[in-house]
């Protein structure tokens, strides 16, 4: 199953990246929760909570934090900080990406590309909401059978 390891790459790998404008206005920045029950996967299957944080790092950098508690339990945590510019930036200890850009074209959009093995791994649109209180990731990919994958992950805003 992808879907949980998937946005765990998601955001420890390349957290995010930030507009031009001041980051630190960004509707992002801030702790999200994924509606597992949503999650195209078997109930079984999916991972019992995903939380995403978000937050300013430095001048032109984000940060992201990610927590997944898995369907047995186990809790699987991932971290990275990024350069808001679409920089290519290496991704450490992580099966599913080893090369990542973001950029943050405004406060509200994050766009997220990631890679492996030289390859094109998956690209995610973060959107938040126009009230800041629900985020949609789009997330798009190859499947197993060479062709174009795309599916919404729901976020809500814990803080």
């Amino acid at each position: 199953m992808r879907v949980f390891p998937v946005l765990l790459l998601a955001a420890a790998l390349n957290p995010c990246a930030a507009y031009a404008g001041e980051a630190r206005e960004a509707h992002l920045y801030g702790r999200w929760a994924v509606d597992t029950t949503r999650l195209p996967a078997p109930p079984e299957a999916r991972p019992k909570q995903v939380t995403i944080s978000f937050a300013a790092a430095e001048p032109g950098r984000l940060m992201a934090r990610v927590e997944v508690i898995d369907p047995a339990g186990n809790q699987l945590l991932a971290e990275g900080v990024t350069p808001l510019d679409g920089t290519p930036t290496p991704v450490k200890s992580n099966f599913e990406a080893d090369l990542s850009a973001t950029l943050m074209p405004t406060p509200d959009v994050l766009v997220m590309m990631l890679g492996k093995d030289g390859m094109p791994a998956s690209t995610r649109i973060y959107a938040v909401a126009a009230d800041g209180q629900s985020m949609v990731e789009t997330v798009s990919y190859f499947g197993e059978d060479g062709k174009p994958v795309m599916r919404k992950n729901y976020f809500s805003r814990i803080r």
